[in-house]
């Protein structure tokens, strides 16, 4: 990590399933864990909701990594859903890959709501992932207005 890359601070956009993910978000702040305030959350009725073009326009809008977080596999509320989003995923990666982006500023990960430290821990590997690799190319010079 270079110098510019230690004060750079990420913009990074979590799309949560409102059952599991965004549950182990509420329960992440409820048992005070700490993790990076620049992970802006995006509630979601489910994951399967999430849609390329949403994870397109992020990045588009200035986030410097994206993540998607559901349900465990197995266990989604509206049966496939998370299935669907970690396929849809994979098909944005390999489009950010195709742009010249980096198709890992954007990542899948899957919790339940009891999973509150592992939110946390996302969030700050997320992060540390995102500073490594440095700002998008296409950030702005403003603040993510999610």
């Amino acid at each position: 990590m270079n110098e510019t890359n230690e004060k750079f601070e990420p913009e990074i956009v979590a799309f949560c399933c409102h059952y599991c993910a965004y549950g182990a978000a509420d329960l992440a702040g409820s048992m005070r864990l700490n993790y990076p305030a620049n992970v802006k959350i995006v509630k979601l009725p489910c994951t399967g909701k999430v849609d390329i073009l949403y994870l397109l326009k992020a990045f588009e809008d200035g986030a410097d990594g994206v993540y998607v977080a559901g349900c465990l596999e197995g266990n989604c509320h509206f049966t496939d859903g998370n299935i669907k989003a970690k396929r849809r995923v994979a098909r944005a990666k390999k489009l950010l890959d195709e742009i010249g982006l980096d198709g890992t500023r954007l990542e899948m990960y899957n919790m339940s709501a009891s999973m509150g430290p592992r939110f946390a821990e996302v969030a700050r590997e997320m992060t540390e992932k995102i500073k490594a690799l440095g700002p998008s190319p296409l950030r702005k010079n403003t603040t993510l207005a999610i």
